[in-house]
């Protein structure tokens, strides 16, 4: 990729169309900022509509050959992308850790998450019979053609694996437009492809804005299917302008996730957890818990024990293995998140730890305070809205019956959390949960497991055999 280094900013001006890096057309340049200090360290030029085109025509020219192609040939090329990354899990942390703010030990893991996904899609591909027949009648599972996958800023090269694999399993060629914020992480992810030698036009990346790149992609007629991971207002309007030429869509929307605590959770193991599943991703996560919901009558052990617990969570340096929270993306993410807290504040919810403004130390940077909330509401501002910061609501419930009640009283169904020490009575809660999944008892992940939302949260799932089902037509022939 076109890179050149001045002084300490990089600045980037080519996209990866066609197996090979691009001079971009669009002319727009935007700066990179790192979060943990609000300094440029790069410049980036933007795609315009003509270099959205020329990948979305690339990918058309290769899905003509990669289109028709069996099971194995796709499988080895999961597997060169698989090796190609794992080979450069340290550059992809520290792309990551650098541009994003993540903490390490977080963003370590996701890049780990990013090469074993394309193994992941492997075994699912090997699993997903292609082919059924009956007497006369042959049905085959088709690919639906050039796939456009939409990728948001806070786990950028795990998304683009992930969305990259399903696609490939089934046989589409992709063109993929990553967030702008996140042009040093997909400069250093690109390297992977180009090392993994996959098929030219397989896959074609081009960096620019969601009302310009995003917009191209969703509109253009040679394109099948989208595949978007963002907010929700987004998400609407690519199902609305899709429309237009008949787009099959994937959508993941976002959550308000809630995290039951049972009474017999033991609260010395469930509250560190979680801390962890609210604070995860330095609280930029679709998943994060950010209800917990506490029995009533264990409310003062709840609080006494967050207090004590909160002390592993430290916000700070990203580059530091033993900080949990790290710096929001960006200073218009920060003043969102303070605005929230602002707010829960003013409808009358308890700060119980954290609280507004920056945490001492840290101002030169986009930090937020790890904030805990009491006393809140289910009908709160906070408690509704997806913050996408360090922020929990505690939430009281009266006995089984009512958690679910609060859990489900959300717009939201993308993930959910139940703790507790009965096993059989934490299954019969989670089942009546609505969410894409419900982990018990932890922070839990299967990447053969499916992966969505009810309600807004979105439409369609991805991961293992339903992630690639969803860029798959079956066509079906009949014989007199």
């Amino acid at each position: 990729m076109n890179v050149v280094t001045k002084g300490a900013i990089k600045t980037m001006t080519a996209h990866y169309i066609d197996g090979a890096f691009v001079e971009s057309h669009g002319r727009e340049v935007m700066d990179i900022i790192r979060p943990t200090d609000g300094q440029v360290i790069a410049r980036v030029t933007l795609a315009d509509e003509e270099d959205t085109r020329r990948a979305i025509a690339a990918a058309k020219r290769a899905f003509a050959t990669y289109g028709r192609s069996a099971k194995e040939e796709r499988a080895k090329i999961l597997r060169r992308l698989h090796e190609a990354v794992a080979a450069r899990i340290n550059e992809l942390t520290d792309a990551m850790v650098e541009e994003y703010g993540g903490p390490v030990m977080f963003c370590r893991s996701m890049m780990e998450a990013a090469a074993n996904v394309f193994l992941s899609a492997e075994t699912a591909l090997q699993e997903l019979p292609l082919t059924r027949s009956w007497g006369k009648t042959t049905v085959t599972l088709e690919p639906v053609g050039v796939a456009g996958l939409i990728t948001p800023w806070n786990a950028n090269s795990f998304f683009l694996s992930a969305k990259l694999a399903s696609a490939v399993a089934a046989g589409c060629t992709a063109v993929i437009k990553p967030s702008e914020l996140s042009s040093l992480q997909t400069r250093a992810w690109l390297q992977c492809l180009v090392e993994a030698e996959i098929p030219k036009g397989l896959c074609n990346v081009v960096i620019g804005r969601g009302d310009v790149v995003g917009a191209e992609i969703v509109r253009n007629p040679d394109v099948a299917k989208i595949s978007f991971t963002g907010s929700g207002a987004v998400g609407k309007s690519i199902m609305r302008d899709g429309a237009a030429t008949i787009k099959r869509v994937t959508l993941e929307l976002g959550g308000k996730s809630p995290n039951i605590l049972l009474d017999d959770a033991d609260l010395d193991k469930a509250i560190p957890t979680a801390l962890a599943i609210a604070f995860m991703n330095s609280g930029q996560a679709c998943v994060a818990g950010t209800r917990l919901l506490a029995p009533k009558s264990r409310l003062d052990a709840v609080k006494r024990t967050i207090k004590e617990a909160i002390r592993a969570f430290p916000v700070g340096d990203p580059t530091d293995p033993k900080t949990a929270v790290g710096p929001m993306v960006s200073q218009k993410q920060y003043e969102r998140v303070q605005s929230y807290i602002s707010k829960g504040i003013e409808e009358g919810a308890e700060v119980l730890v954290g609280g507004e403004g920056r945490p001492e130390g840290l101002e030169a940077g986009y930090f937020a305070k790890p904030t805990v909330f009491v006393n809140v509401k289910n009908d709160m501002t906070i408690a509704r809205e997806e913050i996408f910061g360090p922020v929990l609501c505690v939430i009281t419930y009266d006995n089984d019956e009512d958690a679910v009640r609060i859990a489900n009283d959300t717009s939201y169904g993308l993930h959910a959390y139940v703790n507790g020490t009965d096993v059989r009575r934490a299954r019969h809660v989670a089942s009546q949960l609505l969410a894409g999944r419900v982990a018990i008892n932890g922070l839990l992940d299967d990447q053969q497991a499916p992966f969505g939302g009810f309600k807004n949260s979105g439409v369609g799932r991805e991961f293992g055999t339903y992630g690639i089902e969803a860029f798959l037509e079956p066509r079906a022939i009949l014989e007199a």
